[in-house]
């Protein structure tokens, strides 16, 4: 095995990385996402030119977790709820909205590199995803007297 395919890509921790930078520094990140590339689960009526630009600030965004395979977390869209699941490979860069400061990444990163065939199956979003159970509204202090 070379050494191209044996290292991993470093698009998913740039994006950890520019994720929380933007966000420490008060600004708003924004996802730009390939939309024509495979397991994309984005809402369709926004696309442009083949590409969406997502707000992933944590105050417009819920249960948002970036992985190495992929960026999964729900938003609302013309006010209704949905769920948003982007590989990593169809990242095609985040920076701040309001200084335009971030990265772009070389669309060819992910051209020789080759997975581990146990961490691509436990990575894949399923279509089906159970929604997490509801925790009891029940308050976890108690008056003391």
């Amino acid at each position: 095995m070379s050494e191209t395919t044996s290292i991993t890509p470093t698009r998913p921790y740039m994006v950890r990385a520019l994720y929380q930078w933007i966000e420490d520094n008060a600004l708003t990140p924004y996802l730009m996402v390939d939309a024509t590339a495979d397991n994309v689960q984005i809402p369709t009526e926004h696309v442009q030119d083949g590409r969406i630009v997502l707000n992933i600030a944590s105050r417009a965004t819920g249960g948002m977790s970036i992985e190495n395979d992929f960026i999964h977390f729900s938003a609302r869209f013309g006010g209704v709820s949905q769920e948003i699941w982007v590989p990593i490979t169809a990242v095609l860069g985040i920076y701040a909205k309001e200084n335009s400061q971030g990265m772009f990444f070389d669309p060819n990163e992910y051209d020789n590199y080759k997975p581990d065939s146990d961490a691509t199956a436990t990575s894949k979003p399923s279509a089906k995803t159970a929604p997490k159970p509801k925790r009891d509204n029940k308050a976890g202090l108690k008056v003391l007297k």
